[in-house]
Formats: C-alpha cells, sequence, structure tokens
C-alpha cells in the first residue's frame, strides 16, 4: 500500500464536521464514553455517534479501552502529525509560520478559551425557548432589550433599548427550536461598538436528566472572544450570568430580576 492510500483514511475521516467536533471534544477531554460524547451531536442518534467514531477508530486517529461495561476513547495525534509532516511542513511551513508570528504580533489579545455557563430552570423547554427569542421576555431580563429577529438562517439579530438604540446584534448561523440556537453576537453600545469583532453563542436547552419533571437545563458557550476585549470584561464576565439569572427569575417568578 503507497503512502496515499495510506492517508486516505485520515483525509476522509476529517472531512467530516462531526467527527472534527469529536476529535475536539477528546482533545478538552480524553477517555469519553460514547454517551458523554453523544452530547457533544444532540442532534445525531447514537447509532450515528458511533459510526462516526468506528470511521475514526479505522483512521487510527481515535483508540479505545474497556473499562468494565464501559468502552472509553482516546484521542490518538499521530496520524495528523504525519500528515502534518507530509504536507505541511516539507512545503509550506516556513512561509506559514512567518505568517502565524506576524499574526499574533499583529494581534494585540489572544484569543480566550470557549466561556460556558449553565443554569437550570423550572421551566419547560419550550418556554425556556421563548424567553430566549421573544422580545416582549427579553424586556424583563436582557437589561431591558427587545430582541427581534425572522429566527432562520442567516437571519439579523437585534436588542433594542427602550429609547430605540440597537445595542447589540448579530446573525443567526443555525436554529433547531426548541433545544439549540447558533449565533453571531457583537456590541454596538459606547466607544467600543463594533472593535472587538463578532463572538459566536450557542444556546442549548435540554430536559434535565434525573427524572425531575419540568426541570430544563440552560446552557451558553461563548467562542471568539479576545482577552481583555471590552466585551469580554463587560458582557461576558458580568452580562451573561445576569441575563442567565434573569431568565430564571422571570420564568420561576413570573416576576423580572432587578437591575
Amino acid at each position: 500500500m503507497g503512502e496515499t492510500d495510506e492517508m486516505a483514511p485520515i483525509f476522509r475521516a476529517l472531512g467530516d464536521p462531526s467527527r472534527r467536533v469529536l476529535l475536539d471534544q477528546l482533545f478538552v477531554r480524553d477517555g469519553q464514553t460514547l454517551g458523554e460524547l453523544c452530547s457533544f451531536l444532540p442532534q445525531m442518534t447514537r447509532f450515528g455517534v458511533m459510526r462516526h467514531l468506528g470511521v475514526l477508530e479505522e483512521a487510527r486517529l481515535i483508540s479505545t479501552l474497556r473499562a468494565g461495561r464501559e468502552k472509553r476513547h482516546y484521542l490518538n495525534p499521530v496520524p495528523i502529525r504525519l500528515l502534518h509532516d507530509r504536507w505541511i511542513s516539507k512545503y509550506a511551513e516556513p512561509v506559514i509560520g512567518a505568517m502565524s508570528n506576524l499574526k499574533r504580533q499583529l494581534e494585540a489579545s489572544p484569543m480566550l478559551p470557549d466561556h460556558v455557563y449553565s443554569i437550570f430552570v423550572m421551566a419547560s423547554p419550550e418556554r425556556v425557548w421563548k424567553a430566549l427569542v421573544d422580545g416582549d421576555d427579553t424586556v424583563a431580563y436582557y437589561f431591558g432589550s427587545r430582541v427581534s429577529s425572522d429566527w432562520t438562517p442567516g437571519a439579523s439579530i437585534e436588542y433594542t433599548t427602550p429609547d430605540g438604540s440597537v445595542a447589540s446584534g448579530g446573525e443567526v448561523i443555525a436554529v433547531d427550536p426548541p433545544r439549540r440556537l447558533e449565533m453571531t453576537f457583537e456590541s454596538r453600545w459606547g466607544a467600543s461598538a463594533g472593535k472587538d469583532g463578532p463572538m459566536t453563542q450557542v444556546w442549548q436547552i435540554d430536559p434535565a436528566e434525573g427524572g425531575v419533571s419540568g426541570l430544563t437545563r440552560l446552557s451558553v458557550t461563548i467562542s471568539g472572544l479576545h482577552e481583555g476585549s471590552a466585551i469580554e470584561e463587560r458582557y461576558v464576565t458580568f452580562g451573561v450570568p445576569f441575563i442567565m439569572s434573569g431568565l430564571k427569575s422571570l420564568l420561576e417568578t413570573g416576576q423580572p430580576m432587578g437591575a
């Protein structure tokens, strides 16, 4: 078997975005079970995730080990390193390295890791979804801002303050009511408006595990933040926890949380 034939399964395995998600999650925390990995692909069946893991294992990008009744999956970075040595370092690494160094020098602040916030709300997933996308609800917990969008992929999103100005906005990336909303977000307030660039928010709504009737888990994952940016300091560190707490208060008590 030639070198190209040996690498074909690796290219094929890396070509699927769902499989790249699985590899990314194993990079974050190695040795996860099938059940744990399924949580990162909520729109896919358990069998579908198993098939993707099988392709990754066939390409030797992951290895598995049984621990009692569980099968744990471990990242194997060696094939990716082989791709790097064959297709990058030999031809392009000097150029790419110079460009990467220049990019790091020009960008004053490094990218931060993802921020993840999660709360439990005593309400149905449908009601939590409505609270996220209905302007009549957001005015009660989102710093008085009313959200508007038609909530279809590519649609714009605006959060308008009581005086009619747009405080923030973004664009719908993907939507799956009442479970998942993926969107960009960009500040449009004050002197820092638009300077930090858009970040990505992924809102996930799931019935809570453990059989508690009516309890829903709401999580948001925020990506694309720059260290020291105004949106990181003002909105993500303080604003998002306040917003999520306000949503919980509204749905559980019927009253907005005090500003």
